[in-house]
């Protein structure tokens, strides 16, 4: 009997990612999941072009970079068990003991040396306004919170300048600006920044600081989220113009502030500039714009597989890595170092050199322990002639002639995709004698603006796109048992899910994760439901009222007849907690068999980087419900 994955094999993964680059040497950050105290663990390795080696020793180092002569790396920690801070350290590249060069209250959000090596700039929010010495709250703005990282009224994210001998600190950017990407060009320091979050949310703009001021270089209508200064004054910039909402592309551009030219480099290939695939054994992953012999190297997700490309300044793209895989970071020294998995092999470290590429790491060999079930990709021909990329996963022990219940998985996003990326989830379910069946529909990433344009039309050609999977599915091959289905899905997921069971019958069990049922609620409650509604549903609940509630499951939920579990984080901002509340009173109220499992403490990325003893627990409930109404 081959032996499968199991829901708490989840404690043996190492998560390989956050590499930064030095001539021939890199350092990357490992991650690993310990049930055991139910905790993320992290520490620095280094690759000097021939071995790997552990380069710190600390539980929580992450987030490396390296000196601008490469005889340093800095990096965050929390070593000291006393301190809720977050720390920066320095560590000589040659070896030696880490020294602690500063602390900051809310964490470290980014970090990068200044282009002399003498100081580093740190990206880290503060109290823009001294707060009460109660416990109440005050609150005057939106958002007042964010998922995964709890209130933010009140909050800015500002640069300071750390001495790198001292360690005094130094405030540079003025506090109304909410700071991301930094990046340092002939002594300047140029960033990233919202100015106004609450009424321009999605708008991320370009500064320069001059002195104490900081000016403005692009329009304020786009959103920046990386960069590169050039010597002659432009920008290459990777950005998302918003003009077609939330399904906008994020492309490379080339701008110019003083003529306000904005050239889109990638306008030959309608991907996003970035990786949008599905993974839950993913971790901390560093993916920003390299800028190298003439050359823009960026990821991009191209349907079910996200690759490094490069692009020049005359608009020509060229893939650098391929294959049917998912390119998670890279950096770019000498050679090309990147971290990538697919849909049966974790994350590792590769580099290519000269043309070859090579494998240098193999945290995740273990995995070669086990028998893993391979995606098999099939082409569904929708009912308006469009095609949709669809897999099937048998279970581990298939006997040919056998009936199998099987399990539909949905995408989040809805703008992301799934593909050829490690799930966990997947795996377990096929080792439990499932079949999975999983598909990117019209809303995925990965094949265009006009095939993720659903706004305004949930529920529509989405939904018909995933019923005809799973009819094509049960078609094509005949192991499927298609009385016993049952379907599961998060956060637009989780909608599609309660939109299917208040729509068919179809399914013998449902499980539906960090999910919306009421887009009112959604809108007035979560971190983002104050734009991403409008634009995903149309207009606001005032001026929409009937579309709000239309596109609700809620309106469905005397339809229900399947057997419903809902999943749902207490400490969810994304898709907070009423959103499952709701919906379990108004399907109890009715009668209708359903219930709910709450996960205390834990946010929207509960399944990604909740609680290692959570993240188990939700796959055995998820496998259980499933196991109860389909096998049982």
């Amino acid at each position: 009997m081959a032996k499968g994955l199991t829901e708490k094999d989840l404690g043996k993964f190492k998560l390989v990612g956050n590499i930064d680059a030095f001539r021939r040497k890199l350092v990357f950050q490992v991650t690993e999941i310990s049930l055991e105290k139910d905790d993320y663990f992290s520490r620095l390795y280094l690759y000097d072009g021939r071995k790997v080696k552990p380069f710190t020793s600390g539980k929580k180092d992450a987030s490396p970079r390296f000196s601008p002569d490469g005889k340093l790396v800095a990096f965050t920690s929390k070593r000291d068990k006393e301190s809720k801070e977050a720390e920066l350290y320095l560590i000589p590249t040659d070896g030696g003991e880490a020294r602690l060069l500063a602390k900051f209250k809310y964490g470290i959000k980014n970090l990068r040396f200044t282009e002399d090596g003498k100081d580093i700039a740190v990206v880290t929010p503060i109290d823009i306004e001294k707060k009460p010495k109660d416990d109440v709250h005050i609150i005057k703005e939106l958002p007042f919170w964010f998922n995964g990282v709890g209130w933010v009224y009140g909050k800015r994210s500002v640069v300071y300048l750390v001495d790198v001998e001292s360690g005094k600190k130094k405030r540079l950017t003025p506090k109304n600006l909410d700071v991301g990407q930094i990046r340092f060009h002939k002594g300047k320091l140029y960033f990233t920044a919202q100015e106004d979050r609450e009424r321009k949310p999605m708008v991320s703009d370009l500064y320069v600081l001059e002195g104490r001021k900081a000016k403005r270089l692009t329009p304020g209508k786009w959103s920046i989220s990386d960069f590169i200064p050039l010597d002659d004054g432009t920008f290459i910039l990777k950005a998302n113009t918003r003009e077609r909402g939330i399904p906008t592309n994020t492309h490379i551009y080339h701008y110019n502030p003083e003529t306000g030219e904005m050239r889109k480099l990638t306008k030959d290939l309608d991907r996003s500039a970035y990786n949008s695939l599905n993974s839950d054994v993913r971790g901390s992953q560093r993916a920003e714009l390299v800028f190298k012999d003439g050359w823009v190297y960026y990821i991009a997700t191209d349907g079910p597989r996200a690759n490094l490309f490069r692009v020049n300044l005359d608009g020509k793209i060229e893939r650098v890595i391929g294959g049917d895989r998912s390119v998670e970071s890279f950096a770019i020294g000498d050679y090309i170092a990147f971290t990538a998995q697919d849909a049966v092999t974790p994350l590792e470290l590769y580099v290519l050199r000269d043309g070859k590429e090579r494998k240098v790491t193999d945290f995740n060999g273990w995995i070669r322990e086990y028998s893993l079930s391979k995606p098999e990709h099939f082409k569904v021909k929708a009912s308006d002639g469009v095609e949709i990329d669809a897999w099937v996963m048998k279970p581990i022990n298939f006997e040919p002639g056998k009936k199998y219940p099987a399990v539909l998985e949905i995408h989040g996003g809805p703008k992301t995709a799934y593909g050829y990326a490690f799930m966990h989830e997947f795996h377990v379910l096929t080792a439990k004698g499932f079949v999975v069946i999983f598909s990117n529909p019209r809303g995925s990433d990965g094949y265009g603006e006009e095939f993720a344009d659903i706004r305004e039309h949930y529920g529509e050609r989405d939904y018909q796109d995933i019923m005809e999977v799973v009819d094509e599915a049960v078609k094509r091959f005949d192991f499927i048992d298609p009385k016993r289905i049952g379907v599961t899905g998060g956060s637009y997921g989780g909608f599609m899910t309660n939109w299917i069971v208040g729509h068919t019958n179809r399914f013998k069990a449902a499980v539906t994760q960090r999910s919306i049922s009421n887009w009112t609620s959604f809108f007035g409650t979560t971190d983002i439901g104050y734009f991403f509604a409008p634009d995903q549903i149309g207009d606001d609940p005032w001026n929409n009222t009937e579309g709000y509630w239309e596109k609700s499951p809620l309106k469905y939920a005397p339809n229900v007849e399947t057997p419903l579990l809902i999943i749902h984080s207490m400490e969810d901002y994304r898709c907070w907690l009423p959103e499952a509340l709701q919906f379990f009173t108004a399907l109890k109220y009715l009668g209708k068999t359903v219930e709910l499992a709450l996960f205390p403490g834990e946010n929207h990325d509960l399944s990604r980087s909740g609680k290692p003893k959570h993240r188990v627990r939700r796959l055995e409930l998820i496998a259980g419900w499933m196991e109860r109404w389909l096998k049982g």
